[in-house]
């Protein structure tokens, strides 16, 4: 048990850092926000570190372009890379141990990932004919889809109520599977071409579509309908992925976006100045800290980026930058921040030196663990 982090007994389902249970009850989002807050203040449960992060990298054993694009922490500790384009999986171990495995599916067509309520690890199939998951055991298996086609869906969402959420990029109906393992589709408000591009579970139970080149945000509540609200900015292929930050707000990740947006817990839409920006690409995905501080994860950028809990944007040195270089990024529950390698030819990861890690169970988190 985590110091100071309340049991899922007393948390309304909050995990519980044992290392097994998973969370999706949204009446505990208080006691997991106390926990992200408590990383924010500094105080004795998480160290905050006066640098940005020690910045490393490892080797991999399988490298080659578009390879993974987005990763999901397991149950066990692995950080599993989600296979786009090649014919193996590849996974990271909580002691740092770079393995492969075999694969039901060879023929890629996955982005993103999410992790189910039993610790299966479900591949979100972009252009994939067949789902395909890997339970906590490791064993790899698919499932037929009802809808598919090129470039439908990228990233996905773990619902309250256990629903997978597959989000579309380019599919005309949303599809989702059931805690039981059933596959269904549901009526979209808005869709077009690139139009979102991974989601968020917000504190209220919204899952929020990310929106790549949408001219409008969408979203699913809790009880299942589908809405669409107005955005400040929007351009193609603006942003790549989302976070949710420590106070409730909703972060876009800019991947050409001159601007950073977010969404706040009541709905507010916003946007920011960012230090670094190109067209070219700059960032895929993100990932909370366990101080608050969101770091951009480098796809095309030769710069790290990061938002503060208090709003402040910087920048930080890489080590290793190439085009198309990581989709994605995971909290390892030691504090260390992997990018998932898309076209890199090495590993790299930010180690944050938490003064308590968050624990497991807090990583597994749906509002976390996801892309």
């Amino acid at each position: 048990m985590v110091v100071g982090y309340p049991s899922q007994a007393t948390a309304g389902g909050v995990p519980n850092c044992d290392n097994r249970s998973i969370g999706t009850d949204l009446s505990g989002w208080s006691a997991f926000q106390a926990a992200l807050q408590s990383g924010v203040t500094g105080g004795t449960l998480f160290g905050n570190n006066s640098t940005n992060g020690i910045v490393s990298t490892f080797s991999l054993i399988i490298t080659s372009g578009g390879a993974y694009w987005g990763g999901v922490l397991a149950p066990n500790g692995d950080i599993h890379f989600v296979p786009a384009g090649t014919v193996e999986g590849q996974k990271i171990s909580a002691a740092g141990v770079v393995s492969t495995y075999s694969l039901v599916y060879t023929g890629g067509g996955y982005r993103g990932g999410i992790l189910a309520s039993n610790g299966d690890i479900h591949f979100v199939p972009t252009s994939a004919p067949r789902g395909q998951k890997i339970n906590s055991s490791g064993v790899v298996s698919t499932y037929s889809l009802i809808y598919t086609d090129s470039n439908v869906y990228v990233g996905g969402v773990l619902a309250p109520n256990g629903d997978i959420y597959f989000i579309p990029m380019g599919a005309e109906v949303g599809q989702k599977v059931s805690k039981a393992g059933i596959v269904s589709t549901f009526t979209l408000v808005y869709t077009v071409g690139n139009a979102y591009q991974g989601g968020v579970l917000a504190p209220n139970g919204d899952i929020h579509f990310v929106p790549r080149s949408a001219n409008r945000g969408q979203k699913i509540s809790a009880a299942g309908v589908v809405s669409t609200y107005s955005l400040v900015y929007t351009a193609g292929n603006a942003y790549f992925g989302g976070v949710l930050a420590s106070n409730g707000d909703i972060h876009f990740i800019p991947y050409s976006g001159a601007v950073g947006q977010k969404v706040s817990s009541s709905g507010v839409v916003s946007t920011y100045s960012l230090v670094y920006t190109t067209s070219d690409g700059a960032y895929n995905g993100g990932v909370l800290a366990p101080n608050g501080d969101i770091h951009f994860v480098p796809n095309y950028a030769i710069r790290g980026q990061k938002v503060s809990s208090t709003g402040v944007v910087s920048t930080y040195s890489l080590i290793y930058t190439t085009t198309l270089a990581y989709a994605g990024g995971v909290l390892s529950p030691n504090g260390d921040i992997y990018f998932i390698p898309a076209g890199a030819n090495r590993g790299q990861k930010i180690s944050t030196n938490p003064g308590q890690p968050l624990g497991l169970g807090v990583c597994l988190s749906s509002f976390l663990n996801k892309f």
